[in-house]
């Protein structure tokens, strides 16, 4: 359903509303990371409307701060700063690029080849799992707000319906940040909220662009590739529109991958897009296009709104800590229903192989390095389990 009979007084509204149902992840990875969240905020409306403009405006699509790079960051940011691991991100869009030509030209039958459900998988679950020590670490601050935050988020996932059910991060924040000021208002310090402009231009991290970083950045892109193509399908059953032909599963690649370039080149996380969104849409039966446009045109306005991007970066650790307890094993939980979806016989000798091998170098550290160059965490895994996908034997031997 296409929705012009709504007015656009309303579609403003809903456009706000959809917003909202991302606002809460879009802004936490910045803060995870280390940046401004009104960068994040400006990125994803500027790459929300780029990837409209690639794709024709035909599909109803709302990109934001993609999850799977927070690890790869902060390892990235380890070797070779903030400013080259954002530089990185050109890399992914590099990704995104090259798999867009390749569905043009073969179709998505090479997606299936390189990266089948029993590689993305344990993929997948490495993203979540290799932060489970970031948010055990936050929530150290202080358990008890911890605790407030991941009891209201767990909440609100289980006891509400609707669009409130969507918005189980903003939800915890909202509740844990109340409380930290009820009970512990010395660990929020509102000086800087006081002290900031009203109307205030992000934070911009100028990146720096070098090779190390953009090939150590290249193999992690994988599991937000195949996550994009999920998506893609998913918006397309709930708008009912095949937008895998109409207009193209290369296009949408290209639109998520101009996206990443665009805010890799202004030093913002790279972007992806927002399965929350698609689960509003198919409860509001909201399905118009420019709903997701006047969503990215008010990311771009809250950017610019100086005390807020102040206000959040107030938010204590504890309260992100509670959080990122929910929402890294959700992630993890994502990968496990992948395999279990698609079917993966999980007693066959190749399968046990791949998902062991992947899963234990990226839980346990393991890296490769050639002078300046290091690949590790789960760029390594996600390659190591492409290649042993391609070398190991399909058939058991008897």
């Amino acid at each position: 359903m296409e929705n012009q009979s709504l007015s656009p007084v309303k579609k403003g509204i809903v456009g706000v509303q959809f917003l909202f149902v991302a606002f809460g992840a879009t802004v936490l990875v910045p803060l995870l990371i280390g940046l401004d969240p009104a960068v994040a905020l400006f990125t994803a409306g500027v790459g929300t409307l780029l990837f409209h403009l690639i794709t024709k405006g035909r599909v109803p699509i709302f990109l934001g701060s993609s999850f799977a790079f927070i690890a790869p960051i902060l390892e990235a940011t380890k070797l070779y700063g903030l400013a080259g691991a954002l530089g990185g991100m050109v890399g992914v869009a590099l990704v995104y690029f090259l798999m867009s030509a390749l569905i043009k030209l073969q179709g998505r039958k090479i997606i299936d080849k390189l990266f089948p459900p029993v590689v993305i998988g344990p993929v997948i679950m490495l993203i979540g799992l290799s932060l489970s020590g970031s948010a055990v670490n936050n929530a150290k601050e202080n358990w008890i707000i911890a605790g407030i935050s991941l009891l209201t988020a767990i909440a609100i996932l289980t006891l509400t319906r609707g669009l409130l059910k969507l918005i189980p991060v903003i939800g915890g924040i909202v509740v844990g940040y109340v409380a930290t000021l009820i009970f512990f208002p010395d660990l929020i310090d509102l000086s800087k909220v006081a002290d900031a402009n009203w109307l205030q231009l992000p934070q911009f991290v100028k990146p720096e662009i070098s090779w190390a970083p953009i090939v150590y950045m290249i193999p992690v892109a994988i599991a937000p590739v195949i996550e994009h193509i999920g998506d893609v399908y998913a918006v397309s059953a709930v708008a009912g529109k095949d937008f895998v032909k109409n207009p193209g599963l290369h296009r949408t690649m290209l639109g998520d991958g101009m996206a990443c370039l665009f805010s890799g080149l202004v030093g913002g996380p790279p972007e992806t897009t927002y399965s929350e969104v698609t689960g509003a849409m198919s409860i509001t039966k909201v399905t118009a296009p420019v709903v997701m446009r006047i969503a990215a045109v008010t990311a771009i306005v809250f950017s610019v709104i100086g005390k807020l991007s102040a206000l959040l970066q107030t938010i204590p650790a504890a309260v992100l800590g509670g959080i990122m307890l929910l929402l890294f094993g959700t992630i993890a939980n994502v990968g496990i229903s992948n395999l279990i979806q698609s079917k993966v016989d999980l007693s066959k000798t190749r399968n046990i192989i791949i998902i062991a091998v992947t899963l234990t170098t990226g839980i346990g550290g393991a890296a490769l390095s050639w002078g300046t160059f290091t690949l590790s965490g789960i760029g390594l895994s996600a390659v190591i389990g492409v290649v042993l996908n391609l070398i190991l034997p399909k058939d058991e031997i008897a």
